[in-house]
């Protein structure tokens, strides 16, 4: 048996974002995913990293996939390992239908089979006029964010069976906007909508797809691409940015049986700001 209950912090303190808490200290396992085989985007920092190690926790193995910070995927590797779990790393433009295939080929040789797809991989560029928005970037923000997730998804169908569980990340920013997230926002926007169709398409093959979409939290993205890091969570009813630990439990809800009765919806974790949907 892998899976393993801890209640050691894997994470420094939280303070203002400088040190994200990816998981509880007082989060104990249950194995409500025991044995279960998660490929999980986007999850070697922030929300996804968080998932990953929530997953080990509750005994997944999970594989990784990033594009660039070896750093960051080896970390979210060490922690899974130190869970008791195995996870499996691919580093690659997830937008590059090449990188796709050879890596699900990679790892159904390994798993065989595949219980549970998270689709977290995502990029923005915020940007105050959309004047400023080049075709490039809208190109580059809708191939990563919901055009890629598409295809992946629909190739990992084939290592998916009965009882499987899809769960993609989208906004906040798909229900109520982002003045300097365009193009962004719109991807999220159609995340949501994907959600739920493709929650529809697969209902007779009993698998559930849901979605996740959080507000301000605190990520290496957020650090990379804002500017006003101070204020940053501040216009949220609870005053402040979430810690991806508060995040994670909802991917975990989500991809065990307490959710056998739900798909087709979205999760909002967002510090109180009332969405619609």
């Amino acid at each position: 048996m892998k899976t393993q209950n801890k209640s050691k912090s894997l994470s420094k303190v939280p303070k203002d974002g400088l040190y994200p808490e990816i998981i509880r200290q007082n989060y104990l396992g249950s194995k409500k995913l025991l044995n279960k085989k998660a490929i999980i985007s986007g999850g070697d920092s922030g929300i996804g990293q968080a998932v990953a190690v929530h997953f080990a926790r509750e005994g997944a193995d999970v594989a990784i996939i990033y594009k660039e910070s070896v750093k960051d995927a080896r970390e979210t590797q060490r922690l899974v390992e130190k869970e008791g779990q195995e996870c499996i790393l691919f580093k690659g433009d997830i937008s590059k239908k090449a990188f796709r295939k050879n890596t699900l080929e990679k790892i159904s040789k390994h798993w065989k089979n595949v219980d549970i797809l998270v689709n977290n991989a995502g990029i923005q560029f915020p940007k105050g006029e959309i004047e400023k928005i080049s075709d490039d970037q809208i190109n580059e923000t809708f191939n990563v964010n919901i055009i890629s997730m598409i295809s992946f998804t629909r190739d990992c169908l084939k290592v998916m069976n009965k009882g499987a569980r899809i769960i993609c990340t989208t906004s906040v920013t798909a229900y109520r906007g982002s003045d300097h997230l365009i193009d962004y926002s719109a991807t999220k926007g159609a995340i949501a909508t994907f959600i739920r169709s493709l929650a529809t398409n697969l209902a007779e093959q009993k698998i559930l797809v849901n979605g996740v979409a959080p507000g301000p939290i605190w990520t290496p993205l957020v650090k990379e691409t804002f500017e006003d890091i101070a204020s940053f969570g501040k216009d949220t009813p609870l005053k402040r940015a979430g810690q991806p630990s508060e995040v994670a439990p909802a991917y975990v809800f989500l991809a065990s049986e307490d959710s056998s009765f739900i798909t087709g919806e979205i999760i909002h974790i967002n510090g109180g700001d009332f969405v619609g949907g």
